[in-house]
Formats: structure tokens, sequence, C-alpha cells
């Protein structure tokens, strides 16, 4: 089966597409080619960003923050937009919304629990591309949780 390739965008490309790109990394691997982006990249991944990541065990050592420009030819099946802005032509057309909070700059505690929801969010897109036998699931409808996290 041909892996789907995603691209994860956030503003920074230094906690929520960072985290999610290790997630889908790690629990579907065996789905998908995982990319992540932002739109005005920062310099480096927070250490905080790094820490949360590695109490699931899942380091991210090998990542770092990258700007949408930099896969302007390349072509995604699926586009998770976190960033809340409009992403550029080529990439607006395979995108899905996805509202989570921007933890940068914000307690321990907003990182974890923005990590446990986008934990949660990529283990659903895995589980909708398994159970339609690895399809990219229909629909471009946003998660939107109580104060910008995500939520059943």
């Amino acid at each position: 089966m041909k892996k789907i390739r995603v691209l994860f965008v956030c503003v920074g490309n230094a906690c929520r597409s960072q985290m999610a790109e290790g997630f889908a990394k790690y629990l579907g691997g065996d789905l998908l080619e995982v990319q992540s982006a932002g739109m005005m990249p920062l310099e480096s991944v927070p250490a905080l960003t790094r820490k949360v990541m590695l109490e699931r065990e899942m380091p991210i050592d090998d990542q770092y923050p990258k700007g949408v420009e930099v896969f302007r030819n390349t072509e995604f099946d699926l586009v998770i937009n976190m960033s809340g802005i409009m992403l550029p032509r080529g990439l607006k057309e395979r995108e899905r919304r996805w509202t989570v909070a921007d933890p940068y700059g914000r307690s321990e505690g907003v990182y974890r629990q923005v990590r446990d929801e986008l934990e949660k969010a990529v283990t659903e897109l895995l589980s909708q591309i398994r159970d339609s036998d690895g399809a990219i699931p229909s629909g471009s409808k946003a998660r939107r949780g109580v104060f910008g996290f995500l939520r059943d």
C-alpha cells in the first residue's frame, strides 16, 4: 500500500506541528509519510516541546522548524493546518483544519495538554485511515474544543 503523504502546519513549526509529526511518524509510520512546516518558522524547537514528547518516549531530536515554502514543489495527500492562517495555493486544496491552542511561551502544563490532545487527534486520524483501507479520510470538518483545545 502506498503511504499517504501528510503535512502538519502551525505558525512557528516549533510546537504543535512538531508534536503531531512525532506522533504520526511513531504511531503511523506504516501508513504515512510525514512532514511538518510553519507559516513563520522559528529558529529552533523549544526545550519544552522536546521534553513533553520524551515523556511519551517519542524523541523528536531529528526534527527542526521549516517554512511551508520548503514544500512548494512537494505534493501532499493531506495537509493538517493548525496555524489559523490561510495556506498558500497548492496546499490549501488538501487542507483539514484543527484548532489547537499554541503552547509557545506558556506553562509546561499547557504543553502537556496540547501534546495529549494532538496524540488523540493523530490516533483518530490513523484509525480513520485504517478503517478505510488506507484511503484519505473524507471531510474537512474542523476540530474545535473548549479554549482552542481539541475535544471529542
